[in-house]
């Protein structure tokens, strides 16, 4: 008869085991050193997929999160943020300041408020949606990375506002969160700017799995992917 004991240490044994075997190719140096770790960005975690093949699989994880994807050409997106707000019943938008202007001028019917100055959190918190365009984005995860530049505007913009289109070009869309930190981190090591990190809407669950929306930022994410 097998014992509890037994399987725990069945268990034990073969979490080391795999742990000796992760460790396999790490030199036998004092642990305070830095190791080098040959790596290839996309080729070490994906190799089976091209750059396509990495679209997909961002649109399939982050439609995961319950979010929405708007495929479309560069031109179209005006015209596709426009439709996500008319969509979700919205009627005034925040914009940041260096917001494309093309796509501020497709919105003639909502009403526009700038952040400048700078609108206080009750008036964000009365603002139906934000628009945004985005840093990067990790396939793997279905991760979206703003650093806030103008065009994506400060942190509260994107975190108040219940409804958040966000604009991603595909060649922004990396394999995954390592090959997105490297991409990153001119942004903050030489500019110093903060990173916001979207997995879809903003969502959480008590200790009964009753799922609660809104409750960290917007509570429905639209990203308006552009493929040319």
């Amino acid at each position: 008869m097998t014992t509890a004991s037994t399987r725990n240490d069945q268990a034990r044994a073969e979490i080391m085991a795999r742990i000796r075997s992760s460790l396999s190719d790490v030199p036998d140096t004092p642990p305070e050193q830095d190791t080098p770790v040959a790596w290839t960005y996309h080729a070490a975690t994906r190799p089976d997929l091209d750059h396509a093949g990495v679209i997909d699989l961002f649109v399939e994880r982050v439609e995961d999160y319950r979010a929405t994807v708007v495929r479309c050409r560069t031109a179209e997106v005006p015209d596709r943020i426009a439709a996500a707000l008319r969509e979700h019943g919205a009627r005034s938008v925040v914009v940041p300041a260096g917001l494309d202007g093309g796509w501020v001028a497709a919105l003639g019917e909502f009403e526009v408020r700038r952040d400048e100055p700078r609108l206080s959190r009750a008036q964000l918190n009365e603002t139906d949606a934000v628009v945004t365009a985005s840093a990067v984005s990790a396939a793997e995860s279905g991760t979206i990375v703003l650093d806030h530049r103008q065009d994506q505007g400060r942190r509260a913009l994107s975190l108040v506002p219940d409804l958040h289109v966000c604009v991603v070009r595909s060649d922004q869309v990396v394999t995954d969160v390592p090959e997105a930190v490297a991409r990153l981190a001119p942004s903050v090591r030489d500019e110093h700017l903060p990173l916001t990190w979207i997995s879809g809407g903003s969502a959480t669950s008590d200790i009964e799995l009753s799922r609660v929306e809104g409750v960290h930022g917007p509570r429905t994410l639209v990203v308006v992917l552009t493929q040319d």
